[in-house]
């Protein structure tokens, strides 16, 4: 987003959002989702498939407690990488969604690859909003298995918006995700809040479970 636009963000958020390697810190949000929601039953099936992989959410509830765990370490191809895991305490158990986010210089923006074997590689392109909030919207979805590199069409893909903000009355930040299709229209999102502690990166390290399973070379 440039150190231009990264400089009109909030100074929590920017704090948040420097949490790498050259800082040493990670960064652990806990809170509560006030709403999880699902669009039309259409939608029900491909939730319920990519939950298979911790690629969205497949359930929905109210007042949802939940952590996000960004974590930042050199993947396997020598990648500087930041953790994006949710954590949801849904009724009838826990429920995850997974992303790790580098930067792509050849696709000049952040790639977000979500899921536990890194399928599905998402553009992301953020933004400082005038109030000093984060904007991130997606861009072009490209999934990737073996020898298959495919760009997601629209039919299937979902165009996802989030909105990051603090809060400066109650200390918080407030999180806004929603992701849509072009033809079905809302498939599903979140909204809530949570206070966010930072940690020494190499006293705590990358505890187990938390890297995808496979990584992706291809951006």
């Amino acid at each position: 987003m440039g150190d231009a636009a990264f400089g009109r963000l909030h100074p929590e958020l920017q704090r948040r959002f420097s949490v790498g390697l050259a800082s040493g810190e990670l960064c652990v949000g806990r809170g509560v989702m006030d709403r999880i929601w699902h669009g039309r039953a259409v939608v029900k099936p491909f939730l319920a498939v990519g939950g298979l992989r911790n690629i969205l959410l497949p359930r929905t509830g109210r007042d949802v407690p939940f952590v996000i765990e960004n974590v930042p370490y050199t993947d396997s191809y020598g990648r500087e990488t930041v953790t994006f895991v949710r954590t949801f305490a849904l009724p009838g158990g826990p429920r995850r969604f997974d992303a790790t986010m580098v930067h792509s210089p050849e696709r000049d923006c952040v790639v977000d690859y979500l899921g536990t074997h890194q399928h599905l590689a998402s553009d992301l392109h953020l933004s400082a909003e005038p109030d000093g909030s984060l904007l991130i919207r997606s861009g072009e979805h490209r999934f990737r298995e073996g020898p298959l590199d495919v760009r997601v069409p629209e039919l299937i893909g979902g165009h996802a918006e989030v909105r990051e903000s603090f809060d400066e009355r109650t200390g918080r930040f407030r999180i806004a995700v929603r992701v849509e299709n072009r033809y079905v229209g809302p498939v599903f999102g979140y909204e809530g809040s949570f206070v966010a502690a930072y940690r020494d990166l190499r006293s705590r390290g990358v505890r187990a479970g938390l890297r995808p399973v496979r990584e992706e070379v291809r951006a």
